[in-house]
C-alpha cells in the first residue's frame, strides 16, 4: 500500500470514516521521498528502537519499520487506530501505543516497548505541540537522537547560531544538551491537506556532556530566560526586571566583568557568554 499516493490515502481514510482534525495538526505526507529521507536521516537501524509521535496514516512508520528493530508509535487521535491497524498490518515490527505523549511516562515505555535498543525518536510532530514535546523528549535524557518535522520557521530558529537574532532561550537550552541542524526542507504542498507554512526536518543528536559548565544549572537558565524575559531591552534591564533580587547595578557589573557592553541584548549571548555571567552574578 503506498500511504503517499493520494487516492490511495483518501480510500483508506474513507473507509474508516476518518476526517482530519485542525486542532491535532493533521497533515499527512503525499511525497514518498519525503518520509523515506526522513526515516534514513534519523539513521535508524536493527538495533535501534524508535519513538514516533503522530503516526498519522503510517507513511513515516512504514519506512521506520523498514530500518529498525523495533517501532512504538504513540497516537493520540483513536480514530486513526483502526486505520493503522491495517496499514501497518505487513511490519510485526510496529507497535500502535494509543495516548498523549505529553502525559505518557516515556522511561516506562521505552522499557515496556524498547528495551534492549537503542532508543530513537523521529516524527512529524503536529506544530502546536513542538516545544513541549521536544522539552519532555530531551529532559527524558536517554533518546540518542531526536529527528523530527517542524514548522520551517521554528526549525530554523532552534538550530539558529548562538549570538544571533534568530536565537531564543528555549533554541539555547535545546543546544546546551544537544547537538541540533535543520537537515532539509520540506514544502507544504508535500502534505494534504497542505499547511499555510513549509515545513523542515530538524536532528539534534544528545551531546556526552552539556555544551557549557555551569556552576548551579537551575540559576544558568533563570539568566537565560530572563535576559530574554524584555527582549527588545538591553540585557541589563531584562535580567534586573526577571532577577530582581539582583537588581540592575549588581547585573550591570557582573556584565561588565564579563566585557559585555552596556547596551548588549540578551539574543547577542552564546552559553558561554551566559555560563560567565551567572558565575559572576553568583559572586
Amino acid at each position: 500500500m503506498n500511504l503517499c499516493d493520494r487516492e490511495t490515502l483518501r480510500a483508506l481514510l474513507g473507509r474508516h470514516g476518518f476526517h482530519f482534525s485542525k486542532s491535532m495538526g493533521q497533515n499527512f505526507l503525499i511525497d514518498p521521498a519525503v518520509p523515506a529521507d526522513i526515516a534514513s536521516a534519523s539513521r535508524a537501524a536493527e538495533d535501534c528502537g524508535v519513538l514516533e509521535i503522530g503516526p498519522g496514516a503510517g507513511c513515516l512508520t512504514a519506512e521506520l519499520a523498514q530500518r529498525a528493530g523495533k517501532v512504538a508509535a504513540v497516537e493520540l487521535d483513536r480514530r486513526l487506530l483502526p486505520l493503522l491497524a491495517e496499514s501497518m498490518a505487513p511490519y510485526d515490527n510496529v507497535e500502535i501505543v494509543p495516548g498523549d505523549i505529553l502525559k505518557l511516562d516515556l522511561t516506562a515505555l521505552y522499557g515496556e516497548k524498547l528495551a534492549g535498543l537503542r532508543p530513537l525518536v523521529c516524527a512529524n510532530l503536529p506544530y502546536n505541540i513542538t516545544t513541549p514535546v521536544l522539552t519532555k523528549l530531551v529532559e527524558a535524557g536517554f533518546f540518542e537522537s531526536i529527528t523530527v518535522l517542524l514548522q520551517k520557521e521554528v526549525a530554523r530558529r532552534l538550530a539558529a547560531p548562538q549570538g544571533s537574532a534568530e536565537t531564543g532561550a528555549f533554541s539555547l537550552w535545546l543546544q546546551y544538551h544537544m547537538e541540533a541542524e535543520v537537515l532539509f526542507d520540506v514544502p507544504a504542498a508535500k502534505f494534504f491537506p497542505a499547511p499555510k507554512v513549509d515545513s523542515a526536518v530538524l536532528r539534534c543528536v544528545r551531546r556526552e556532556k552539556p555544551a557549557v559548565a555551569v556552576e548551579d544549572e537551575a540559576f544558568f537558565f533563570r539568566c537565560i530566560r530572563g535576559a530574554f524575559l524584555l527582549r527588545r531591552k538591553t540585557l541589563a534591564n531584562s535580567l534586573a526586571a526577571a532577577l530582581p533580587e539582583a537588581g540592575k547595578e549588581r547585573v550591570q557589573a557582573a556584565a561588565a566583568a564579563c566585557g559585555l557592553p552596556p547596551s548588549v541584548r540578551g539574543e547577542a549571548l552564546t552559553l558561554e557568554d551566559f555560563a560567565r555571567l551567572s558565575a559572576a552574578l553568583l559572586k
